[in-house]
């Protein structure tokens, strides 16, 4: 009997061990990518698919020349300062279809009193090693400090 216990206490051990070290949502694979300048955005993008959603606050794929592409918008803002940057993008599968989560920081001006007061659009978008769309995308924002 003791010897079963101390079997199930190993294994026990093994097993939280695994998932720490290979973390909790096993059925996720992170996603590479690579920020792109403003200055090497695809024409595409620019002209057809930014104006179309730039007022909303999304996450959002879509695949030009066979790359696909992920963009986090935040809307229209008043002022100058505000961001996004995309940190981490995760790939699951659940019930046979493919969801994408995309984690964003969203930062906001600290004194909008010393900012230009115009309109903008901030975005944040990526290159991924993605050869396909996913079936959804589910976008988690955070607030930076």
């Amino acid at each position: 009997m003791k010897k079963e216990i101390i079997a199930i206490a190993i294994a026990a051990v093994v097993l939280a061990g695994l998932i720490l070290a290979f973390g909790i949502n096993a059925g996720e694979t992170k996603v590479k990518f690579e920020r792109v300048s403003e200055k090497a955005v695809p024409r595409e993008i620019e002209a057809e698919i930014l104006p179309s959603y730039r007022d909303l606050e999304r996450a959002l794929a879509f695949k030009v020349d066979d790359t696909v592409y992920v963009m986090v918008t935040r809307g229209e803002k008043p002022t100058a300062g505000y961001d996004v940057k995309i940190e981490e993008i995760t790939l699951e599968s659940k019930d046979d279809r493919s969801i994408l989560n995309v984690s964003a920081t969203f930062a906001d001006p600290a004194d909008a009193e010393n900012l230009a007061q115009v309109i903008c659009y901030p975005y944040d978008l990526v290159k991924t090693d993605l050869t396909g769309l996913p079936d959804s995308i589910q976008l988690k924002s955070d607030f930076a400090k």
